[in-house]
């Protein structure tokens, strides 16, 4: 029985290609709530792997002068609301008594990039392996719901791509579910690619205040020995960029490589939803998730009155 549900399991993945991120997310959900995830820990490793592929891949599609315009813009909105993000956190949870640490690492993966700012910091906070969960699992449930809310959300205020652009990438914790809902609104009629383009843009330029948080984070915590992890695909999504721009790349070339990219996107997102079942949404309990909503709600809203 196990075999056949991971053989099912794989043909729905590979299904996926043909759909669109929504339903490529649903669809994980859905087989994780029905089967349950036949293979956690393998599709865990592939999203993870497959998702900075599917970044480096987007990078062909962009130009740098752009890039470098729409991270411009971002800057000083990101850097105001990581800042706020990490304060107002840490109040909040002493007002719901969280533990020091889980406060922490929910109000780090909220202010930058969900799970990969979490498992940067974690080591610095000496944070159990309940608690990482815990607070990977409150970031996790939050950006499902945003590839559901924010698009149609964006509609309903009838922001123009670079709006919905900046607010999903400064709203929106992980960077897959950035890149997923700017997909989600390039592809409305009327809208451009100029939505994924400041997307990823922007959520990338502020991936990198990892490497600040870590700093900052050995000095809350006082731990001087801990190794800053750094997300190395950036570097590579950079390059991408930079040999679109300069180098004499065939248009074929670089709308295919984008191409196929986004399909691996849509698979990425199905193994993201295999990731969340009921037992999931259990074991996290209210506090966790009432925090990472309390900051969900206000980075949202701050950041939307700003890009308006």
């Amino acid at each position: 029985m196990a075999n056949i549900k991971s053989i099912l399991f794989v043909l729905v993945a590979v299904a996926t290609v043909f759909t669109s991120p929504v339903v490529g997310l649903l669809a994980g959900i859905v087989f994780a709530v029905v089967f349950g995830n036949p293979l956690p820990s393998v599709s865990k490793k592939i999203s993870k792997n497959l998702l900075q592929i599917s970044v480096v891949g987007l990078g062909f599609g962009m130009n740098v002068h752009e890039a470098l315009q729409s991270g411009r813009d971002g800057m000083l909105m990101t850097i105001v609301s990581v800042s706020a993000v990490l304060v107002i956190g840490w109040f909040l949870g002493k007002w719901i008594k969280l533990p020091k640490t889980s406060t922490y690492l929910i109000s780090a993966g909220t202010a930058i990039c969900g799970g990969s700012a979490i498992a940067a910091v974690a080591p610095i906070t000496k944070s159990s392996d309940s608690e990482i969960s815990i607070s990977i699992a409150t970031i996790f449930i939050l950006n499902a719901l945003a590839l559901f809310i924010f698009p149609p959300l964006g509609l309903l205020l009838g922001l123009n791509d670079i709006q919905f652009g900046s607010w999903a990438a400064i709203a929106i914790h992980d960077t897959s579910s950035v890149v997923g809902a700017a997909e989600i609104y390039s592809n409305y009629a009327g809208h451009t690619n100029l939505a994924l383009q400041t997307a990823t843009t922007v959520k990338l330029t502020r991936a990198l205040w990892i490497i600040p948080l870590t700093f900052v984070t050995m000095f809350i915590f006082k731990d001087k020995n801990s190794k800053i992890k750094l997300p190395w695909f950036i570097l590579f999504f950079v390059l991408a960029m930079l040999a679109n721009t300069y180098l004499s790349i065939p248009a074929n070339v670089s709308k295919s490589i984008v191409f196929i990219a986004k399909k691996a996107l849509v698979v990425t997102l199905f193994f993201i939803g295999s990731g969340l079942s009921v037992d999931a949404v259990k074991t996290v309990g209210i506090r966790p998730i009432l925090l990472g909503v309390l900051l969900w709600v206000f980075i949202g809203v701050v950041a939307l009155l700003a890009i308006i």
